[in-house]
C-alpha cells in the first residue's frame, strides 16, 4: 500500500453495500485509498481516524443520518475542513436545508449518476484544474 502524501483518502458513508463497493472499486482504480462506513457511527469513526481528503456522504443511513454526520464534522476541529460530496436518493429540495451552509462541495442524486461520473466528480474536487469547477 502506498502511504505517500500523493495518495488521497476517501471515506464512503453509504448503507447500500453493493453501491459502496462499486464506488470503492472505481475510486481505488483511480489510485485513492477508500474506507467504507455502512452507517453514521462507523462513517464518523473512519472520518475521525483517517482524516480523509473527501467524504462521499449519503443522507439516509442508519444510526446517525447523514445531515447529523456533517453537523458533527463541522463542529469538530478534525472535521471542519474536510471536503464532503453528498450523494443521496433525495432531491436536494427534500434534503436538510442547512447542508449548503455547513459546507459541501456538491450534491448529487444517485439515480442521476452514470458510470464514470463518480470518478469525474471526485477527481474535479480533489485534483481541480484551473478551468474546472464543480458547480450545481
Amino acid at each position: 500500500m502506498d502511504n505517500s502524501p500523493s495518495t488521497k483518502k476517501i471515506v464512503i458513508v453509504e448503507d447500500d453495500r453493493s453501491l459502496s463497493e462499486i464506488y470503492k472499486t472505481r475510486l481505488e482504480l483511480q489510485g485513492y485509498d477508500c474506507f467504507i462506513g455502512y452507517n453514521g457511527i462507523t462513517g464518523l469513526y473512519f472520518i475521525q481516524n483517517e482524516l480523509p481528503d473527501l467524504v462521499l456522504l449519503d443522507l439516509m443511513i442508519p444510526d446517525i443520518e447523514g445531515g447529523k454526520v456533517l453537523e458533527t464534522m463541522r463542529k469538530s476541529d478534525w472535521g471542519k475542513d474536510i471536503k464532503v460530496l453528498v450523494i443521496s436518493n433525495l432531491n436536494e429540495s427534500e434534503a436538510p436545508p442547512n447542508l449548503r451552509q455547513l459546507g459541501i462541495e456538491g450534491y448529487v442524486v444517485k439515480a442521476n449518476l452514470v458510470n464514470d461520473q463518480i470518478d469525474k466528480l471526485v477527481n474535479d474536487i480533489l485534483n481541480p484544474t484551473p478551468q474546472s469547477s464543480v458547480t450545481e
